[in-house]
């Protein structure tokens, strides 16, 4: 069976090597506004449609389906180590966990010290299970409350313990950590500056600094160590920080980004009402 895996891997990176290289594919523009991409582990993508409170399912197939209604009003997504979705669910301010085969919610984080969230953006988990998670302020009209409680800050959630890490931006948003779980990138939009973190062993994030002057919506990482940060389009940042590329996107805002598919191999988009993949290989 491991050989049936690999030669089907291999397959599929065949298949799309012969594709164009940076040719943007449009799966669909169905939707009100696209958010949170996140793929499981066989690289099916899940991703948000805020103002329709719904969560969607691009599986490897080709296949577009719904996968969840009401959903929260979540916005970022991502899958934790036993292929369950972590959502910002922006609604009431949460933090949820859902159960992919049940849809079966449970709270993780609503306050902290006994005070609201601003609204959960967008959230990385580290190798070791440590969930980081940007707290931004963006007033919503499905709202009963009035104004912020707290700072627009970065969070922690380790050990069932939540901890406010850094609250000292405009406006944080996109959050994504390196594969080794050594770094966390989180971007302040308001600020339009992306600031890089070391993790420590313990999980504690140290020696911020600014990785680039740009902000940033959603944002991902490619295995070279590439930072794709979005908002008119896409634009990828080397490991120094500097900036090598942008892929422009005939939509009115690029809201996120990860890599799915069967071998990782594309970037999937979301943008406006609509998503796209494009297969990079730079």
């Amino acid at each position: 069976m491991k050989h049936v895996f690999f030669i089907m891997l291999i397959l599929i990176s065949l298949f799309a090597k012969a594709q164009k290289t940076g040719e943007l594919v449009e799966i669909s523009n169905q939707f009100s506004f696209t958010e949170g991409p996140t793929p499981d582990a066989d690289g099916n993508i899940y991703f948000t449609d805020q103002p329709n409170n719904s969560i969607w399912r691009y599986g490897v197939d080709g296949r577009l389906t719904l996968f969840m209604q009401p959903a929260g009003r979540s916005n970022g997504l991502y899958f934790d180590s036993k292929g369950q979705i972590i959502a910002c669910a922006d609604e009431q301010n949460k933090l949820w966990r859902i159960d992919t085969e049940t849809k079966h919610v449970e709270n993780l984080v609503h306050g902290f010290e006994g005070k609201l969230l601003n609204g959960p953006n967008d959230i990385w988990i580290s190798p070791a299970g440590a969930m980081y998670f940007t707290d931004p302020f963006y007033e919503r009209d499905y709202w009963n409350r009035s104004g912020s409680e707290l700072a627009e800050a970065l969070y922690c959630l380790r050990n069932g313990q939540l901890t406010q890490v850094d609250a000292d931006f405009v406006k944080p948003n996109g959050i994504v950590g390196s594969a080794d779980g050594k770094l966390l990138f989180v971007a302040d939009i308001g600020a339009d500056r992306t600031y890089v973190y070391d993790i420590d062993e313990q999980g504690n994030v140290v020696n911020k600094r600014v990785f680039c002057e740009k902000g940033s919506d959603g944002m991902t990482l490619d295995r070279a160590g590439n930072l794709y940060l979005t908002g008119k389009g896409v634009f990828v940042y080397n490991a120094y920080g500097e900036f090598i590329r942008h892929i422009p996107v005939p939509a009115g805002w690029t809201a996120n980004v990860c890599f799915g598919g069967a071998a990782h191999e594309y970037l999937f988009i979301t943008a406006s009402e609509k998503i796209f993949k494009i297969y990079p290989n730079w």
